[in-house]
């Protein structure tokens, strides 16, 4: 840290602004994704370097990064249309299965042979699956990619995390069975961590599906951007803050909303209702990422060790390896196949999110406390890397696809 500069949230926030206004040309310039130039610029602002803000105001700020995800997770369930996942079959489904149990075993097995401890193996396992949409979405709008392969990473990393928290919820009640040596209630434990994600799901599943309906109807009443703007947002942060309130998963709803939205309207209505939202994107992802930059601190890579990059080369080969079979299985294109691995690498808040759960959890069990602790500190270190090097792998991957339009 230099020094320590703090100002008020609001001015804070505009230095941020401007400051990954111009990374973000200087990462274009460089011939990388924009969104790197935000991470920079929120990396310099932050605790390594400027610090211009205290970790209490960083919290009064998170609503921006909830809505952010809501957004981007709009702009997601926008693009799946039933009839273009139809014709991509269901090799989507095969692919989310296979992608997200194979970095699991991947993950879970390469620490289980280094430490020899199935608890830890199964949580570290647990946290692979968990992508983050956001750095995807990014990178597919700053190039305006479009193609296969981009319909199906806009699928996949829409919905493994669904899935991810389902493994999750498993992986943490065998773990904790096994650190308190299996009772009965253990077992029932295990149902119990296996039925509230299914809630969750189906839960996030009905309230989308309830304001997208609605918002359907109100949208084709609009007549200006300015209106159509108003009724996107409501839908955004009902959907946001309710799924708050109900312990939902904000992502699903808000994609399940614009899921809806895309396939119950008219081509010219879905045209015209998302154009505001995508005038705001590059605000939003300067906002979302700088502040995902603000969050980072050097030192936690000092914590990485050789577990951390176990789980790093691990997740990676697991990822690969389940597109690569379960898209060569269903016969998908040749571009899915070899480059879909690439696109969804990115891992950040869903997957720190979980460790801080597994911390929580453990901090109730005698003896238990470090392993949570240690698994906290190695996923927030290994989801800097992942957020560097995930938006590159997936540029990469929709370059030689030939699906960017642009640069």
């Amino acid at each position: 840290m230099l020094a320590e500069l703090h100002f008020s949230s609001v001015t804070a926030l505009g230095i941020l602004l401007l400051c990954g206004f111009f990374c973000g040309r200087l990462a274009q310039r460089l011939k990388l994704p924009a969104l790197i130039g935000y991470l920079l610029a929120g990396l310099l602002l932050g605790h390594s370097f400027f610090d211009i803000l205290t970790e209490a105001q960083l919290l009064q700020l998170e609503f921006i990064t909830t809505i952010s995800l809501g957004c981007v997770a709009f702009i997601i369930g926008s693009e799946l249309h039933f009839s273009s996942l139809k014709r991509l079959g269901k090799g989507i489904a095969v692919i989310i299965l296979l992608e997200s149990f194979l970095a699991f075993t991947a993950v879970s097995l390469a620490v289980f042979i280094y430490t020899g401890n199935p608890a830890l193996s199964l949580l570290f396992g647990a946290m692979a699956p968990a992508s983050a949409p956001a750095g995807t979405v990014a990178v597919i709008q700053e190039y305006r990619a479009r193609g296969p392969l981009t319909r199906t990473m806009y699928a996949v990393v829409g919905f493994d995390d669904g899935l991810a928290v389902i493994i999750f919820g498993f992986a943490l009640a065998v773990s904790k069975m096994l650190l308190t040596g299996g009772t009965e209630a253990n077992t029932a434990g295990i149902i119990a961590s296996l039925w509230l994600p299914l809630m969750e799901g189906g839960g996030s599943l009905l309230l989308g599906s309830v304001i997208g309906a609605i918002f359907t109807l109100l949208i084709k009443h609009t007549h200006k951007d300015s209106e159509r703007l108003i009724v996107l947002f409501w839908a955004i942060l009902t959907g946001v803050g309710l799924s708050a309130r109900w312990h939902l998963s904000s992502i699903l709803v808000c994609m399940v909303i614009g899921l809806f939205f895309a396939n119950t309207s008219t081509k010219h209505v879905l045209q015209t209702a998302r154009a505001p939202l995508q005038q705001l994107m590059g605000l939003i992802f300067i906002l979302f990422f700088g502040l995902a930059g603000l969050h980072l601190n050097l030192t936690i890579l000092s914590t990485l060790g050789i577990l951390g990059l176990i789980y790093i080369v691990g997740r990676i080969f697991g990822k690969m390896a389940g597109t690569w079979i379960g898209a060569g299985c269903c016969h998908m294109d040749e571009n899915i196949r070899r480059y879909l691995g690439f696109g969804i690498l990115s891992q950040a808040g869903v997957a720190i999110g979980l460790a801080l759960l597994i911390k929580q959890e453990l901090s109730q069990i005698p003896g238990a406390e470090m392993i949570g602790i240690h698994i906290l500190s190695s996923i927030t270190a290994t989801s800097i890397i992942f957020e560097i090097i995930g938006p590159l792998a997936a540029r990469y991957a929709l370059k030689k696809a030939g699906e960017i339009k642009k640069g």
